[in-house]
C-alpha cells in the first residue's frame, strides 16, 4: 500500500470516524499543556501528526524512517510540524528532549519493539503513548488471522498484558491501559456501541498505553 492510498482511508466514512475517535482518545491520554513539544514516531503519512498537532500549540515532529511517505506528510501537512527521517530504535534527540511522545500502531511492524518503547521513554519528559493492535478482538479475526491481510500483514498483535510488559524495566509509573474500536466496521452499531463499552474492557481492536515519565 503506498501513502495515498492509506491516507485515504482515513477520508472514508468508517476510516474518518475511526481516525477521529482515536484521536481524541489519543489526545486525551496525552493531556497537552499549552506549548508542549510533542514527537510523533513511525509517523507515517503524518495522519495522527496532523491530527494531533491541530490541538498543540508547541512544536510538533513526525519522525519515521520511509521517506517517501515523509514527503508525502509534509505536502500534506498544514499545521506547521515538522518531519524528520529516523529510526524508532534510535531517535536523534537527546534524553528528556521533548514533553510527550506517541507512537500508533507502529510497534507492530518493528522488530525489536521493546528498544524502540525504552528509546521513546529517554527522549520523553513527561508521558508517552502508544498504540498496538489488540489480540484479543474481533478485528484480529477479521484482519489478523494467518499472517493478517492487507495493511495488516505482517503485522504483531498484543493482548493487553502483552502491551503493558512493553515498559517494563523502564522509568516510568501509573501506566494505563485501554482499548478502542470495539466494532471495526464503523457502522452506526459500532458507533452506538463505541459510546457505550467501558474503555477498559479489553475487547476493542486497538490498545492505548499511556505512561508517565519519572523525573529520577
Amino acid at each position: 500500500m503506498n501513502a495515498a492510498d492509506y491516507d485515504q482511508w482515513y477520508r472514508s466514512g468508517h476510516g474518518q470516524w475511526i481516525g477521529e475517535r482515536e484521536t481524541a482518545l489519543i489526545r486525551g491520554c496525552l493531556s497537552p499543556r499549552s506549548g508542549e513539544s510533542l514527537l510523533d514516531v513511525g509517523c507515517g503519512t503524518g495522519f495522527f501528526t496532523r491530527a494531533l498537532g491541530a490541538s498543540i500549540y508547541g512544536l510538533v515532529v513526525g519522525a519515521d524512517i520511509d521517506a517517501d511517505w515523509l514527503a508525502y506528510a509534509r505536502d500534506q501537512d498544514r499545521t506547521g510540524a515538522c518531519y524528520e527521517r529516523a529510526d524508532a530504535r534510535a531517535l536523534p534527540h537527546a534524553d528528556k528532549a521533548v514533553d510527550l511522545v506517541t507512537a500508533i500502531t507502529v510497534l507492530d511492524f518493528i522488530d525489536e519493539d521493546a528498544a524502540a518503547v525504552a528509546e521513546m521513554v529517554r527522549v520523553a519528559r513527561r508521558r508517552v503513548v502508544i498504540g498496538v493492535l489488540n489480540r484479543n478482538s474481533l478485528l484480529w479475526c477479521q484482519k489478523g488471522r494467518d499472517g493478517g491481510r492487507g495493511g495488516y500483514a505482517g503485522a504483531r498483535w498484543y493482548t493487553p498484558a502483552d502491551a503493558r510488559r512493553l515498559f517494563e524495566g523502564l522509568p516510568v509509573a501509573r501506566i494505563r491501559v485501554q482499548t478502542a474500536i470495539v466494532l471495526p466496521g464503523g457502522g452506526r452499531l459500532a458507533r452506538w456501541l463505541e459510546r457505550r463499552w467501558p474503555a477498559w474492557l479489553p475487547c476493542g481492536g486497538v490498545i492505548l498505553l499511556s505512561a508517565d515519565c519519572r523525573r529520577d
